[in-house]
């Protein structure tokens, strides 16, 4: 690999302000396919291979040393030679900070949503003002910023008025906290281990988006504590569900992505992340363009939904099973995660043909417009069950089985997949 003053122990590097792409691997084969899209989209966007949240760890029984081995090493098999970024993603505890720190990983996703109050955005004036006062030691900030008014270049004005500043203060104050305080962790853990380090704030897993004025307030605060942010993740405009395309006007997600870029030039700058950001085609080149080429885009669960193409084109009959089974842990599984798909959208198995069944569950990119059909639910459904499949004592090797067989058809399919994210990406830069 090149040579790079910041590399670590591990091979993994900081990106800073490049643009940006995340590739998560639930099972620790897709690296080559991830390397091989890379390849045939011509440079121009960093790659994170070593991807994986603390989450996404537990459901799938895997360390976090086990996720670096296994990126790295992929990488390296499948002749990468540039550089290479490391994210921890959705970090919560001090626990998952020094456990990911341990083995490498170089770009930490802080995650603050247990304390964000969901329910604000509802509150009467009156209930606002109640819960700021007995909160009122969580927003340090809110005196110096109450009555500002913030002027974008492009002319348009955010008033930091007290309705604003309490409302946030109340969603967000402890968040904001929490935040800083594991910031600040962070980068003692790095200092006294002498190494680099960059930090992603994640705000997107709340109901409603972000406003500008939430995200001025969160993003201020947080550099003015000292916080070394790279990027900022919000809730953006529109419906980002998982494993399927963004829904919603692209037109007015391309406004307010360049509001938000706008925010993050003046503070920063940093990059504007897009998380869910498997199979979220119709964006990308918004996102690009709005951003100006500064954003990173986290992927997870679209290249296991592809390792399960490789079993259906494979063996039918352990993709029917597994599809028998997703339904079946569907309802329990889809708990931590926004989506709308339900079995009920979706036809049995029993019911289709082995064409059918990759068509309906996984979706052909040739065959099914966006949107259309039954793809969309089934694919969902799939998304959810993710570590249920990888962990049943059968499913889970056989599927692993399946991809040791094929590694050819694996690497394909994702040079496939990716190239078109990272294609539609390039076309807005």
């Amino acid at each position: 690999m090149e040579t790079d003053k910041n590399k670590n122990a591990a091979g993994c590097v900081t990106l800073g302000l490049a643009p940006s792409f995340g590739f998560g691997d639930r099972i620790g084969l897709a690296t080559a396919g991830h390397v091989a899209a890379m390849q045939r989209s011509g440079g121009a966007i960093e790659p994170i291979f070593p991807q994986q949240s603390i989450r996404e760890m537990s459901r799938t029984q895997r360390s976090p040393q086990q996720v670096m081995n296994d990126a790295l090493q992929g990488a390296r098999s499948a002749g990468w030679t540039g550089r290479i970024g490391a994210d921890a993603d959705h970090l919560k505890t001090s626990e998952d900070v020094d456990a990911t720190a341990a083995v490498g990983f170089t770009f930490f996703t802080i995650d603050p949503s247990a304390h964000v109050d969901q329910r604000a955005d509802d509150y009467s004036e009156a209930v606002v003002r109640e819960k700021f006062s007995a909160a009122r030691d969580s927003a340090p900030w809110f005196d110096a910023t109450v009555g500002k008014t913030v002027k974008f270049p492009s002319g348009k004005q955010i008033a930091l008025d007290e309705a604003t500043c309490m409302r946030a203060a109340v969603k967000y104050g402890a968040a904001i906290q929490q935040a800083l305080e594991l910031g600040r962790y962070i980068a003692q853990v790095q200092k006294d281990a002498g190494r680099d380090y960059e930090i992603e704030l994640s705000v997107d897993e709340t109901d409603q988006p972000t406003t500008l004025a939430e995200h001025y307030i969160i993003a201020e605060q947080c550099l003015k504590g000292g916080m070394k942010l790279v990027s900022l993740a919000p809730r953006f405009i529109g419906e980002l569900e998982k494993g399927v395309d963004y829904k919603g006007s692209v037109a007015a997600l391309e406004d307010s992505l360049r509001d938000h870029a706008e925010i993050a030039e003046m503070l920063g700058p940093y990059k504007l992340s897009l998380h869910s950001g498997s199979d979220k085609l119709s964006m990308y080149t918004s996102l690009a363009r709005a951003t100006q080429g500064r954003f990173h885009v986290k992927t997870a669960g679209t290249s296991y939904l592809e390792a399960l193409r490789v079993v259906a084109i494979h063996n039918e009959e352990l993709f029917r099973r597994i599809v028998q089974f997703a339904r079946s842990r569907y309802d329990i599984d889809k708990a931590t995660y926004h989506v709308s798909a339900t079995n009920a959208l979706v036809p049995a198995p029993e019911s289709l043909s082995g064409e059918q069944l990759e068509q309906v569950y996984l979706e052909r990119w040739s065959d099914v417009p966006n949107g259309k059909g039954f793809t969309e639910p089934g694919r969902q459904i799939l998304h959810c069950t993710f570590g249920s499949t990888l962990t049943d004592p059968e499913l889970g090797p056989a599927v692993r089985r399946v991809l040791e067989a094929h590694p050819q058809t694996y690497c394909e399919v994702l040079a496939d997949h990716f190239g078109r994210h990272l294609d539609a990406l390039r076309a807005g830069m």
